[in-house]
């Protein structure tokens, strides 16, 4: 009898632990926030990252194009509701040597590139191909929905999957490292097919050592690899002056 209270009472001390090692969708995609950087990650108001990429073509194992500048400014809307479309401002400027390669920029209303200003139809198709990271910082609010999956692995990192539904029914799936709870990957449904997005190499910049940024970004399409951008710099919530998003005098 004594030895069966023993083991009664091993299994309930267990339980609390068992528990935490199963947790459901919203408990990952809050730990994958507090790993990140908690509410200042989630409510960041600027970003600025900049970097390097490498791109690859339709066809061909070797790289068509390795630009040495690849420079992203954000504005986030801190109200997002959707998870694939156009929101805040956005400037993304490449170049390689000093020379232009392209830029694409988007103020609140209109998307915009080095040829002018982008048709309202296309710039749609172009972002929802593009934006889908940024809705985790929302995962949490009312209005959204955090299912856990079967999990997997990205890179050789055991992750967490979780299905993550917008207020409008937009699906992202978001790979979360078991171990560090790091976002490892996001993946959704595009105009240009299955986007996948993965992240590795992460830092923590000497002047924000609380924000948790992946160095390397892997962007495919349908299963190929289309580049991949290397991060070495980040500044948060500095000052960005709204000309930048501005798109260029006609």
């Amino acid at each position: 009898m004594l030895h069966r209270l023993f083991i009664l009472f091993g299994l309930l001390l267990a339980a609390p632990a068992l528990a935490a090692d199963d947790p459901d969708g919203r408990t990952i995609l809050a730990r994958a926030t507090e790993a990140h950087g908690g509410e200042r990650w989630a409510q960041v108001r600027t970003l600025e990252l900049a970097g390097s990429a490498v791109f690859w073509g339709k066809s061909g194992a070797e790289p068509t194009s390795a630009p040495d500048r690849y420079v992203m400014h954000r504005a986030f809307d801190p109200d997002r509701q959707a998870a694939h479309g156009a929101e805040g401002k956005l400037r993304i400027a490449v170049s390689d040597k000093g020379r232009p390669v392209f830029t694409v920029g988007f103020d609140g209303t209109t998307t915009w590139n080095d040829k002018g200003v982008v048709p309202k139809a296309e710039a749609d198709a172009y972002w929802a191909s593009n934006f889908g990271f940024g809705i985790i910082r929302h995962a949490l609010k009312p209005g959204f929905a955090a299912v856990r999956l079967a999990d997997g692995n990205v890179d050789g990192h055991a992750v967490y999957m979780v299905r993550l539904t917008d207020p409008a029914g937009s699906e992202s799936l978001f790979g979360i490292d078991k171990s560090t709870h790091a976002v490892r990957m996001v993946g959704f449904a595009t105009p240009r097919g299955w986007h996948v997005r993965s992240y590795d190499d992460f830092f923590r910049p000497a002047d924000a050592p609380w924000w948790l940024q992946a160095g390397k970004v892997t962007l495919t399409y349908n299963g190929v690899k289309q580049n991949e951008i290397h991060w070495r710099s980040v500044k948060v919530n500095q000052a960005i002056d709204d000309k930048l998003f501005a798109p260029p005098a006609p």
